[in-house]
């Protein structure tokens, strides 16, 4: 399975960012990739980099809405699995949230990011509501598909709620800035997260300089054994491209012998024992 992040900087233009990721979709199928997957809030600025009295449900979009409709008939057309990262508005809310497309065309559902920060330029408490749809794994003609929404990837429980649902994959929608992290960290956290939980894991970052933020690029994928195995450039335009094979996740340490040695009903309540 081939897959695709696409990696490219976003300006004020809607309009144009979202023909740019059709026209990336159309690139990356003709290079063969069966699943392109986008970075956070693909198509529009990065709202939350500044703070706001009053959630703005106006620059926000229903899902399935007018976006979803565009990707859905392309990858249809194109036969390829798709995820993007939308604002959603829904009803008085709105979510950061990722649309799931099959290679037929069908919305497969959304998963919305369930923890939010706030903090300087991530204000994201004023923009979105911790999200409802749990911890999903979706079916794909690529395989077993889960969702970690940039924040949701630093809960361990999050990951592994994944892994227990047989995710073969995990992709990461992602706004991560330059210097956000000391040199190697923001890679060792999927690394160490792969590793653990027997899974792929393919991070879409945002690039290039918007409002108040410089948002890295560098996307990345890590493997079942820990290992980076693709990235992608700071700082520029690009798609990576990665070829998985899945069937190493049943290989892994984590299938092999960690998921069979769990012992759940021992780790809540009080302490146990010294």
């Amino acid at each position: 399975m081939r897959i695709a992040l696409v990696q490219q900087a976003i300006t004020t233009d809607v309009e144009g960012n979202t023909v740019r990721g059709l026209v990336a979709l159309e690139e990356a199928a003709a290079r063969g990739a069966n699943l392109i997957v986008y970075p956070e809030l693909a198509f529009t600025p990065f709202y939350p980099q500044r703070r706001v009295n009053e959630m703005p449900l106006h620059l926000a979009e229903p899902i399935p809405g007018p976006t979803t409709d565009r990707f859905c008939k392309a990858a249809r057309r194109l036969g390829v699995v798709v995820v993007l990262n939308l604002y959603e508005h829904a009803g008085s809310q709105a979510f950061d949230a990722s649309p799931v497309i099959n290679a037929d065309g069908k919305l497969l559902g959304k998963t919305r990011m369930m923890h939010i920060t706030d903090y300087e330029g991530f204000y994201e408490q004023g923009y979105y509501v911790p999200g409802d749809s749990g911890a999903p794994v979706y079916d794909t003609a690529c395989g077993r598909i889960g969702v970690a929404i940039c924040y949701d990837r630093h809960y361990p429980e999050y990951l592994r709620a994944l892994a227990l649902q047989g995710a073969d994959l995990v992709v990461v929608p992602q706004a991560g800035v330059l210097g956000e992290w000391p040199d190697g960290l923001f890679e060792a956290e999927l690394q160490v997260a792969s590793f653990q939980n027997g899974y792929f894991m393919a991070l879409a970052n945002r690039v290039g300089r918007e409002d108040l933020l410089t948002f890295a690029g560098a996307s990345f994928v890590t493997d079942p054994d820990g290992r980076v195995v693709a990235q992608a450039p700071v700082g520029c335009d690009t798609i990576l491209y990665v070829d998985l094979d899945l069937e190493k996740c049943a290989l892994s340490h984590a299938r092999q012998l960690f998921m069979k040695h769990r012992r759940p009903q021992m780790y809540t309540g009080g302490v146990v024992g010294f």
